[in-house]
């Protein structure tokens, strides 16, 4: 075996070991890769759970408010949205507050478990923007009074212009509807409030 056999060997050993290695280093860096996409879903994954499950109140006690388990009453609430029922028994909506809360997988029932807590302060718990004019979900979606459509608010079926600072009693029965609806329509939305058998 000559020198120039020798040299070409060696030549191609080392083109064999090189051409190896940045293979090796290509899959590590697949590897690598995937491995930090699990990594990324599962924390986004968690982070979602906890947002979604756990107890999120909104800065500072609410005004006035009583001691948490002074007292435990219950309201009925209904939002209906052009018709459609709000659905509030996700796990987004409930246990937000300990001062006033959806439980148990109900979104019918609202528990006050400390005296004087407005419905403003609940719908803040609930990240759900509420004004006088407009219900605004959690995702920013905007239903805004205006010339075809209104929000309104009925509090055992008197019509009220503002839920805002409402301290709910027990047993009442509270409506938002957003839409156009005539007095029939208004009125099977009472009716249908009227009807829930609220969790004590």
């Amino acid at each position: 075996m000559g020198k120039k056999d020798r040299e070409e060997r060696v030549k191609e050993r080392e083109s064999y070991v090189e051409k190896h290695q940045k293979q090796k280093t290509k899959y590590k860096l697949i590897a690598l890769g995937v491995f930090g996409g699990i990594i990324a879903v599962l924390a986004i994954s968690s982070y979602n759970f906890y947002e979604l499950t756990t107890v999120v109140t909104p800065k500072g006690v609410p005004l006035g408010a009583g001691p948490i388990g002074g007292i435990h009453i219950h309201a009925g609430l209904l939002t209906m949205i052009y018709g459609q029922m709000f659905d509030y028994s996700t796990p987004a909506y409930q246990i937000k507050s300990p001062y006033i809360s959806f439980q148990k997988d109900n979104g019918e029932t609202v528990h006050m478990l400390a005296a004087n807590v407005t419905m403003g302060y609940f719908f803040d718990s609930l990240h759900i923007g509420l004004t006088n004019k407009c219900f605004i979900f959690p995702d920013k979606r905007q239903f805004c009074s205006d010339d075809k459509y209104t929000l309104k608010f009925y509090v055992n079926h008197q019509q009220i212009p503002s839920l805002l600072k409402y301290v709910f009693n027990n047993n009442d029965r509270i409506l938002i509807s957003y839409g156009n609806e005539n007095e029939t329509q208004i009125n099977d939305q009472l009716a249908r409030v009227d009807s829930f058998k609220l969790l004590t």
